[in-house]
């Protein structure tokens, strides 16, 4: 019994170990791979997988971006399901020597998987281009918003140190006339002739 017992848990132990050698390799998502092209753009090469290979490039070039997306079977060159990373950085590796990542390029071919069939083969999809980043645009508004803002309180500024004119009290001309001429008759009636300017003047100062 205890025989049986020894020779079932060895079955089992090693129909274990066959599930795991047959199980297949998973591989990451998200890989991301980095390069310059011929005309120093700089790009970046994100790989998944789903029932297909998907292969997305993205590239900035002199305040703007491009992308271009690939898609194939990569998997049925055996080379590739050996060594992906080595397929990948040739596809970098070719990548390199063009001036546009995207342009030209809607095969991606590899010289490790040259005699793989077709569908082995990295197809382009898609592409497209984007203007500059609006985010930028959005920051270069706002300063060009803050400076008018600023130039507004500087002028606000030097209008307020403005120096204040004196204040002038108008004269009432009329008034200072009217006191010298009476202050001049009653000189007239009580004074000399020869004191009727003195008269007149001591007169006007006690009238105000």
């Amino acid at each position: 019994m205890k025989g049986f017992a020894l020779l079932f848990l060895v079955l089992i132990c090693g129909v274990g170990g066959l599930g795991q050698k047959l199980k297949p390799k998973k591989r990451s998502n998200g890989e991301e791979i980095r390069f310059r092209t011929k005309t120093k753009d700089v790009c970046t090469m994100s790989m998944s997988e789903d029932e297909e290979m998907k292969l997305r490039i993205q590239c900035k070039s002199q305040g703007m971006s491009y992308w271009c997306e690939f898609t194939g079977k990569p998997s049925v060159c055996r080379a590739f399901r050996n060594n992906p990373k080595i397929y990948w950085n040739q596809v970098a590796a070719e990548l390199r020597k063009l001036p546009h990542a995207c342009e030209s390029t809607q095969v991606l071919k590899t010289t490790m998987c040259q005699k793989a069939p077709t569908e082995a083969l990295m197809k382009q999809i898609a592409a497209g281009m984007e203007p500059e980043d609006l985010a930028n645009q959005d920051r270069s508004a706002q300063k060009t918003s803050t400076s008018m803002r600023g130039a507004g309180k500087s002028s606000v500024k030097k209008i307020g140190k403005l120096p204040m004119l004196p204040l002038v009290r108008p004269t009432h001309h009329g008034q200072e006339s009217e006191n010298e001429t009476e202050a001049m008759k009653l000189a007239r009636e009580h004074c000399w002739e020869s004191l009727h300017g003195f008269c007149s003047y001591i007169i006007g100062i006690f009238r105000g």
